[in-house]
């Protein structure tokens, strides 16, 4: 087995790594005990009321009566062998062990009016297990959060003691819940700073498609608007359209990433359809679906002789086609040589010195090296502003991150100059450090008012402060 010449490198990264994340354990983040009772109280009522009427349907009723014992409704393998072996509901979605699965996009794909009402509650679960976490980790009105470098097999980072990453995303509303608690210090703001694209940048370090290049490198350019033209059959499309923007958010999201991810076409063309598009999985009718600049999603596409899912998932696994055999074909290539690879030897190494090895699956060997990689460009720039601020003795402080963002606990009077050497750090520093980055990286901001909570977060426009 040959020796990675850059381990040493890899282990002073993450040697650095966990001497700055104790600095940032140790400073912690208030938290507004009064707000997370008081939530946490109201969210326990919204659940109890959404159970009640879950439990007064006829598909609880059938479900409790054909078990002949209490049904326990936060069981997936119950709800599992009742949906798929007693209702004989056809299985949309697999898990590992070949049962049906009973994750949120599976259960709402089976459009059972009933499970909305269990979907609702699992919902409402998520933000008091956060808030609980809040209330049983502080100290002092403190949280401090441990950030581990030991544990994901990606070489990213993970938290626990509250899990400060597993604070939801996906959903606007549940997010600023959970977000609401967190506080700065008094007399500060919060201050957050997200590699933007930072995984399709690193991606394009390892496979170096021409025209991926092409897109990155070219500010005018637009992957995801070229795609959502290609996707949705628009000849003139104007992201500054509202109706067209939803539409490149769908394929950014909806198609792009997921193929990136190792994804198809089938749950590409319903996320894109259904979820985003809000059309049914049944033939499809004039005036259905989003708006679009001059009539609905369904007229449009009813125009374009695509009437149906099952139509369109036809016409997504042509683009599918085209978008890994043409459009990006030196991207695919690449992921059948670096599967080689692993399966040559039973191991990788990254672009950051660090080796993968064990049994993973293909999808895992194409995105491990793609997903640790971006979090150590965020590792090491976490370390530099850490020694900057040692250094420089700055009130302000680093008090989280989260994968592709770091946040800080930062003094007013202060943030002019923070902006400067953290744009400074991550866009200019970090790639004269590492060779290999081919690609321009840059950052986005948000930053929350004086004494304001993490949840009344904005767009920061930074570059107009570096003037």
């Amino acid at each position: 087995m040959k020796i990675n010449p850059k381990t040493n490198e890899a282990y002073k990264l993450f040697h650095n790594g966990i001497l700055a994340f104790a600095r940032v354990e140790r400073q912690g983040m208030r938290v507004n005990l009064k707000y997370v009772e008081r939530k946490k109280k109201s969210i326990i009522r919204k659940m109890k009321k959404l159970e009640d009427e879950f439990r007064q349907t006829v598909f609880f009723q059938h479900w409790q009566y054909t078990r002949g014992k209490p049904v326990n409704i936060n069981s997936n393998a119950q709800l599992s062998h009742f949906l798929y072996n007693v209702k004989k509901v056809k299985i949309e979605k697999e898990t590992d062990s070949g049962q049906g699965a009973t994750d949120e996009d599976s259960l709402k794909q089976l459009n059972i009016p009933a499970l909305d009402l269990l979907l609702e509650r699992t919902r409402y679960k998520k933000p008091w297990d956060v808030l609980n976490g809040f209330e049983k980790e502080q100290v002092n009105g403190c949280i401090h959060p441990f950030f581990n470098l030991n544990i994901a097999r990606t070489y990213r980072s993970s938290s626990d003691s509250p899990n400060f990453q597993n604070i939801p995303k996906r959903d606007e509303k549940i997010m600023q819940m959970c977000r609401r608690a967190l506080y700065p210090r008094p007399g500060h703001q919060i201050l957050e700073i997200d590699f933007k694209g930072i995984e399709v940048a690193i991606a394009a370090c390892y496979h170096k498609d021409s025209r991926m290049l092409k897109y990155i490198n070219n500010p005018k350019s637009d992957m995801h608007g070229d795609m959502a033209k290609q996707i949705f059959m628009v000849d003139d499309f104007d992201k500054s359209i509202p109706e067209h923007d939803v539409l490149r958010q769908a394929t950014k999201n909806g198609f792009i990433f997921p193929q990136f991810y190792g994804d198809y076409y089938k749950n590409c063309a319903k996320n894109m359809a259904c979820d985003w598009g809000k059309l049914p999985k049944s033939r499809w009718k004039s005036g259905q679906g989003i708006p679009m600049p001059k009539e609905t999603l369904a007229d449009h596409f009813i125009s374009k002789k695509i009437m149906s899912l099952n139509m369109f998932e036809s016409h997504i696994k042509r683009v599918e086609q085209n978008f890994w055999t043409v459009r990006f074909s030196e991207y695919e290539e690449w992921k059948e040589r670096w599967w080689k690879i692993y399966q040559k030897y039973g191991y990788f190494d990254t672009l950051t010195g660090f080796r993968c090895s064990g049994i993973m699956n293909k999808k895992e060997v194409i995105n491990y090296p793609i997903q640790g990689s971006a979090f150590h460009c965020l590792l090491w720039s976490f370390v530099r502003l850490d020694k900057i601020i040692q250094k420089e003795k700055w009130d302000t402080k680093i008090i989280s991150q989260i994968h592709d963002s770091i946040i800080l606990d930062v003094n007013p009077d202060e943030l002019k100059h923070v902006v400067r050497i953290a744009n400074r750090v991550t866009t200019k520093e970090l790639p004269r450090a590492w060779k290999w980055i081919i690609t321009p990286l840059s950052i986005d901001m948000e930053i929350c008012p004086v004494d304001g909570s993490w949840a009344q977060k904005e767009k920061f426009k930074f570059r107009e402060k570096l003037v």
